[in-house]
């Protein structure tokens, strides 16, 4: 028996378009406003999403303001989006206690 962890088994590649759809969907399932690239709030913008070579760019705000401090991440991987949408679902969560 081989020693290999992944039993011979490749996730399947990213594929950046359908994850930039994907999580289209999943944020205005979370009642986020689209605007272009960008996700609001009660009008104020809190998410942006660019595509990039082999992945997505985001830039996520820490705190709910008109100009707001940036958090940036890139998702390249499924596992990356799973965090993201993870991590969008607490500050959502935070924002509304704060209000």
């Amino acid at each position: 028996m081989p020693d290999d962890p992944d039993f011979g088994f490749a996730p399947p590649p990213f594929n950046a378009d359908n994850a930039l759809v994907q999580l289209k969907r999943s944020l205005r399932d979370l009642q986020l406003a689209e605007r272009g690239q960008a996700y609001e709030l009660r009008g104020k913008r809190v998410l942006e999403l660019a595509p990039e070579a082999g992945g997505i760019a985001v830039k996520m705000a820490r705190k709910r303001a008109l100009t707001p401090e940036w958090d940036r991440l890139r998702v390249d991987s499924a596992v990356a989006q799973r965090k993201l949408l993870d991590e969008v679902k607490k500050r959502l969560a935070r924002w509304e206690q704060e209000d």
